[in-house]
C-alpha cells in the first residue's frame, strides 16, 4: 500500500455570523460553540481547536469574561488557535481595497491587546471567490499563508492543493485548497475523511482536512473526536492527528517543488455579485464616505484642532466590516438581516457624514470672507490628492438671497464663470439649485462667491429638441427608435459604438441566489422599449437628455448628462424593478478592435476574458484597443461580464438587477403555489459614466475619473468671517507620478502624533511620486514598485519610514497592551 499523508485534521466550527438567522442569533452561536470547544479541550487533553473572525472573540469579551479567560488560557496553551486575522470572513470579491486593509489593521491590533497574538494564516472557507489582490493585502498584514475551499475542483484546475499564491506585485502565501468540506457531520467522520482523501493526492507529504459541526457553529463532537482515534488505529488510513492550521503549514512548507498561480481564485456562485442591489451600493458608499472623513477628519485636526476621531471612525469601519460577512454583502441571507444591515451600514455613514461636516466647517469658517450685502460664498472641498474639475450642484434659499440673475466669481473677484438653472430636489417656491463648474485643488478647496447680476446666468432650458450632446470633447447622439446611444466619440475621433445590440436587456434567471452551476446570467428573452425621449437642460454648464423606457410593469429611466468641462457622458439610473427570476442587464456595443478588457479589483486591476462569463469588478471595466476605447464607471455595482465573440464589437455588460428568491439555495426547487419574497424588488438609483479615450486607459486617468465619481467634490455654503485661510489651500499633492493614487490619510493608530498615508501604483509600472503636504510642511518622494500597496508613517519631525499594513515597521514585534 502506497503511503499517504500525514493528515492534520483541523477541528474548526465555521460560524455564520448572518445567513438563514440574523445576527443575534449568530452572537450566541458564537458563545455556544466556544464554550464547547473549550469543554472538549477539559476533556481531551490531545484536542485542538480553531477559530478564525475576531468579530466573534469581541462579542464574547464584551459580555461573557469569564468564557474569555478561559479562552485566552488556551490561547496562550496553542490549544486554541486563532486564524483569519479578519473582522470576519468578508465576501473576499466585493469590499473596496482598504476595507480588507482595515479587516486586518483593526483585528490583528485587537489581538494583540486583548489576547497576546496575531493570526498569522489567513482563513476563509466560505467566501464565494477570492480577488487576485488578496496575497499582498495578506503578506502585509502578516499572514503568510492562506486556507480556502472555493472554487472547488470542479469549479476552477489549480496548479495543486497547495501552492504558492502570487499577487501582481510579487508578493506570496502559500495557499491550500481544503478536500470536500469545511465542516462534517456529528458522528463519526470516516466517510467525511473518505470523501476528502479521494480529492487529495497521493502523497507523504503533509495533508490537510477539517472536522467539526459548521455554518451555524457547534464545532466537533464527543463523537468527531472518538472516531479520529478509532481511524487512526486503521491501516487503510493515513496518521492523522488532531492539528492546527499553523503546524500544517510549517510542515507543508519544506517542500522545494511548491507551484505557482498568479491569478485571482474564480469563480464560484457568480450571482452573489449582483444580488440585493441595495446593500452593495451601500457598501460602497460607506466605503468612500469613511475615507473622505478621515482625510477631512484628520486635516481639520492641524488645522482647526478638532479632536481625535480615530475611535469613532474605527467604530464606523466595524460596521462596515462587519456586513462584508460573506453572506451578507454577496446577497445570500434571510430578508429580515438586510434591515439590520441597512441600519448598521446607516451608522457608519452618519458617522461619516457627521465627520466630514464637522471637520470641513472647521476648515470653512477659518476662510477670509468679508461682509459683503447679499453676496453668498461657496467653499468646494476636493477629497482627492490631485487637482479636481467638477460640475458643482448646489441648492440655494429658503430664504433665498440671490434671486433672479447669478453672477458666479472664482475666489473673491476672480474670473466670472457660468452658472445654470437646473432641476431643484424641492417641489416649491423660494427653492432654486444651480450648477457651475468648479476647479479645486488637491485634497484642498477654493472658494466662490455668488452675487445678484447677469454674469454668465443661464435657466439652462433646452433651446430645441436635438438629441445630440456635444461640449468639445466629447460627442454622443441618441436614437429615439431605441432610447440608446448611436454615437460616442472623443473631440474629432470615430464613434467608439457599435450598433444591433439592444442596451437594457431582460434577462431569463432562473437560477437560486447564489446562481450555482452557472458561469454565465445571458440568456436574453426582451428588452425594455423607449417610451418618451426628451431633452431638458441646455446651456454652458450642463446639457441632459432624458430616456423613459418600459418592460412588462417595471420602468427605466436613463438621464444622459454631459457637463462643460467633462471626459465622459454621465448616465443617472433610475429603474423601478417588478420582475422575479429575472435580471436587468444594461448592454454598452464598442466599435474597439483587438481589444483587451481591464477590470479593477480591490487595488489593482486585471485583464480578463471577453467569454460572457459573470465577473466582480469594482468601480471601472475598460474595454480598449490599440487606437483607443472606453471605459465604464459606476457607483455601486460589481458584475460584468464581456461578450468578445465578434473582436471587432466586444459587449460590455453591467448586470444592474437581479431578482431571485431571498436566500435560496439549491437543490431547493420554488413551488409553484409557494409564497416568496424576491431581491430587488421596487426602485433604486445609481450612476454610470461612459468615457471614450483615444489613448490608453492610463494615459486617460480612468482611475482618477473612477475615484472622482465615487468620491466627489463636497460644497458648502459659507458666511462672512475672519480668517487666517486664504480662498483656496492645498493640503496634499503627488507630482512626477499620476499612476499613484494615495487613498488614505488618517492618524496612526498608535496615537503618537505620526500621520499615515497609504497610496497604490495603479499601473503595473514602477514609480517616483513627489509628495507634497502643506499640512504638515513636508515633502518627500516616495518610490513604488509596480502594483505596490505603500504605508508611510509621516512623524512630527522624523523623515517618513514604511510600514506594514497593520502600522509596524517590518521588524517589529507586537507586544500585548
Amino acid at each position: 500500500m502506497t503511503a499517504r499523508g500525514p493528515l492534520h485534521l483541523i477541528g474548526n466550527a465555521h460560524i455564520d455570523a448572518v445567513w438563514l438567522w440574523q445576527w443575534q442569533e449568530g452572537y450566541q452561536e458564537a458563545r455556544a460553540t466556544f464554550r464547547s470547544a473549550l469543554d472538549r479541550m477539559d476533556e481531551y487533553p490531545d484536542y485542538a481547536f480553531t477559530a478564525d473572525s475576531v468579530a466573534y472573540f469581541s462579542w464574547i469579551a464584551e459580555h461573557d469574561p469569564g468564557l474569555f479567560e478561559r479562552i485566552k488560557k488556551r490561547v496562550a496553551e496553542g490549544r486554541f488557535e486563532i486564524v483569519g486575522g479578519w473582522w470576519v470572513e468578508p465576501d473576499c470579491n466585493l469590499p473596496g481595497g482598504e476595507a480588507f486593509v482595515r479587516h486586518a489593521l483593526y483585528s490583528q491590533r485587537w489581538l494583540v491587546e486583548h489576547l497576546g497574538v496575531i493570526a498569522t494564516v489567513g482563513c476563509n472557507v466560505d467566501p464565494f471567490g477570492h480577488n487576485a489582490t488578496l496575497p499582498q493585502l495578506l503578506s502585509k498584514s502578516r499572514l503568510d499563508s492562506y486556507t480556502f475551499l472555493r472554487p472547488q475542483k470542479h469549479e476552477r484546475e489549480l496548479p495543486g492543493q497547495k501552492f504558492w499564491w502570487e499577487s501582481a506585485d510579487g508578493s506570496r502565501v502559500l495557499a491550500y485548497r481544503i478536500p470536500h468540506e469545511y465542516c462534517s457531520p456529528g458522528g463519526e467522520i470516516s466517510g467525511h475523511v473518505a470523501k476528502a482523501l479521494q480529492q487529495l493526492p497521493v502523497t507523504t507529504e503533509p495533508l490537510m482536512v477539517c472536522y467539526g459541526v459548521g455554518n451555524h457553529g457547534g464545532g466537533p463532537t464527543i463523537e468527531n473526536i472518538e472516531s479520529i482515534k478509532q481511524l487512526a488505529e486503521r491501516d487503510l488510513y493515513p496518521a492523522m492527528f488532531p492539528s492546527t492550521m499553523r503546524r500544517f503549514f510549517d510542515e507543508a512548507r519544506t517542500s522545494d517543488d511548491v507551484p505557482v498561480h498568479t491569478t485571482e481564485l474564480q469563480p464560484h456562485a457568480i450571482g452573489c455579485y449582483a444580488a440585493h442591489s441595495g446593500v452593495k451600493r451601500q457598501n460602497r458608499l460607506a466605503e468612500q464616505a469613511l475615507l473622505a472623513a478621515e482625510k477631512w477628519s484628520t486635516i481639520a485636526s492641524v488645522v482647526s484642532g478638532m479632536p481625535d476621531a480615530t475611535g469613532e471612525l474605527e467604530h464606523a469601519w466595524k460596521q462596515v466590516l462587519f456586513n462584508q460577512f460573506h453572506d451578507i454583502a454577496a446577497g445570500t441571507a434571510i430578508e429580515p438581516a438586510y434591515d439590520d444591515a441597512r441600519d448598521q451600514l446607516g451608522e457608519a455613514k452618519a458617522i461619516a457624514a457627521r465627520l466630514a461636516n464637522r471637520s470641513i466647517q472647521s476648515i470653512a469658517r477659518q476662510i477670509d470672507i468679508p461682509a459683503e450685502s447679499a453676496m453668498v460664498p461657496v467653499a468646494v472641498f476636493n477629497p482627492h490628492a490631485w487637482p479636481v474639475t467638477a460640475t458643482v450642484e448646489h441648492e440655494l434659499g429658503y430664504p433665498a438671497p440671490l434671486r433672479g440673475a447669478i453672477a458666479l466669481r472664482e475666489g473673491l473677484d476672480g474670473r466670472l464663470l457660468d452658472v445654470q438653472e437646473v432641476r431643484s430636489a424641492a417641489t416649491a417656491h423660494g427653492r432654486r439649485r444651480v450648477a457651475f463648474t468648479a476647479s479645486v485643488p488637491p485634497l484642498g478647496y477654493q472658494l466662490y462667491t455668488m452675487r445678484p447680476g447677469e454674469g454668465s446666468y443661464h435657466l439652462g432650458q433646452p433651446s430645441d429638441d436635438r438629441l445630440v450632446l456635444d461640449n468639445g470633447r466629447v460627442r454622443a447622439e441618441l436614437d429615439p427608435r431605441t432610447g440608446w446611444l448611436s454615437t460616442l466619440a472623443c473631440e474629432d475621433g470615430p464613434n467608439l459604438l457599435a450598433s444591433g445590440v439592444a442596451h437594457a436587456q431582460v434577462i431569463d434567471d432562473d437560477t437560486d441566489t447564489w446562481s450555482h452551476g452557472v458561469r454565465s446570467l445571458w440568456k436574453t428573452i426582451d428588452a425594455f422599449h423607449v417610451t418618451r425621449v426628451r431633452r431638458l437642460a441646455d446651456g454652458p454648464v450642463r446639457q441632459l437628455i432624458r430616456v423613459e423606457s418600459a418592460y412588462r410593469n417595471s420602468r427605466l429611466i436613463e438621464e444622459f448628462v454631459l457637463d462643460a468641462e467633462s471626459d465622459a457622458v454621465e448616465v443617472r439610473v433610475t429603474v423601478d424593478w417588478r420582475e422575479q427570476l429575472k435580471a436587468l442587464k444594461l448592454c454598452f456595443p464598442f466599435a474597439v478592435k483587438d481589444s483587451e478588457a481591464t477590470h479593477e479589483i480591490p487595488y489593482g486591476h486585471l485583464v480578463r476574458e471577453q467569454n460572457r462569463e459573470e465577473v466582480p469588478s469594482h468601480a471601472w471595466v475598460d474595454i480598449s484597443g490599440p487606437g483607443g476605447g472606453v471605459a465604464l464607471l459606476n457607483d455601486g455595482k460589481y458584475s460584468f461580464a464581456v461578450d468578445g465573440s465578434n473582436p471587432d464589437q466586444p459587449v460590455l455588460a453591467m448586470t444592474a438587477v437581479r431578482s431571485p428568491a431571498y436566500a435560496w439555495h439549491d437543490p431547493q426547487q420554488l413551488d409553484d403555489d409557494g409564497i416568496y419574497s424576491y431581491l430587488d424588488q421596487g426602485i433604486q438609483h445609481f450612476t454610470y459614466r461612459l468615457h471614450p479615450h483615444a489613448a490608453d486607459w492610463r494615459a486617460a486617468h480612468v482611475v482618477r475619473h473612477a475615484a472622482e465619481l465615487n468620491q466627489p467634490v463636497t460644497p458648502l455654503i459659507e458666511c462672512f468671517h475672519d480668517g487666517p485661510l486664504p480662498t483656496a489651500h492645498s493640503y496634499l499633492s503627488v507630482a512626477g507620478a499620476d499612476h499613484v493614487l494615495i487613498s488614505v490619510l488618517k492618524r496612526a493608530e498608535d496615537n503618537d502624533g505620526a500621520t499615515i498615508l497609504r497610496g497604490y501604483e495603479t499601473a503595473g509600472h514602477p514609480a517616483e511620486a513627489r509628495i507634497d503636504l502643506p499640512l504638515l510642511n513636508r515633502s518627500f518622494t516616495a518610490t513604488f514598485t509596480p502594483h505596490e500597496i505603500k504605508t508611510l508613517r509621516i512623524p512630527p519631525e522624523a523623515p517618513p519610514t514604511t510600514l506594514d499594513l497593520l502600522e509596524w515597521p517590518p521588524d517589529h514585534l507586537p507586544q500585548p497592551v
